[in-house]
């Protein structure tokens, strides 16, 4: 808790030495899922911008389901034609903490099994953000890259029977984002 305060004390202090741009956002699609989410992004020139995004989802749905997890996802933009408005690439990497299992979601291995480990990994980011007065505005952001996941599988959603830990690459999509955004200054 200390490190995000400290992030977010050094980011609102750039923002103030530089005269720069700080907004404030939340993923609606995160919020869709009761997953808990803020972001805070930093102008940091004419065309860069510096992002980054944290969520938590600490909730069980009945009594063997769960979709437990927090994650941390910083990303470097570049504005085509100035930064927080218009078109975005971006380069984004990501941090998670997981303990899934117990729902069909996706399919019956989730259903069956319960997966409890970590992940990390880059990828590549293209977004649109839409000006809607001098405080507000709307972005969507696609992401495409690189997981690397390990993690000890269960056999079921609530026994402690550990299997073989695991490891496993994925490639795909490693961000997706339809957010409301706040202008501090």
């Amino acid at each position: 808790m200390k490190k995000v305060l400290f992030l977010f004390l050094l980011l609102v202090g750039m923002s103030s030495a530089y005269g720069q741009k700080f907004a404030v956002k939340s993923n609606l699609l995160y919020d869709a899922t009761a997953t808990i989410n803020l972001g805070a992004e930093i102008g940091l020139g004419k065309k860069w911008s510096l992002d980054i995004s944290g969520n938590y989802n600490g909730w069980m749905m009945g009594d063997q389901a769960r979709w437990k997890h927090w994650m941390v996802q910083p990303e470097a933009r570049y504005w085509l034609c100035e930064k927080f408005n218009g078109h975005f690439f971006g380069l984004h990497a990501h941090y998670a903490d997981y303990n899934v299992g117990g729902f069909s979601l996706l399919g019956d291995r989730l259903k069956n099994r319960r997966y409890q480990g970590y992940l990390y990994g880059a990828g590549l980011t293209y977004g649109y953000q839409w000006v809607l007065s001098n405080r507000w505005s709307i972005e969507a952001a696609l992401g495409l890259g690189w997981a690397h996941m390990k993690d000890n599988e269960y056999p079921c959603a609530t026994c402690g029977n550990k299997l073989p830990a695991e490891t496993r690459d994925y490639f795909g999509v490693t961000k997706a984002a339809v957010s409301i955004i706040y202008f501090i200054k």
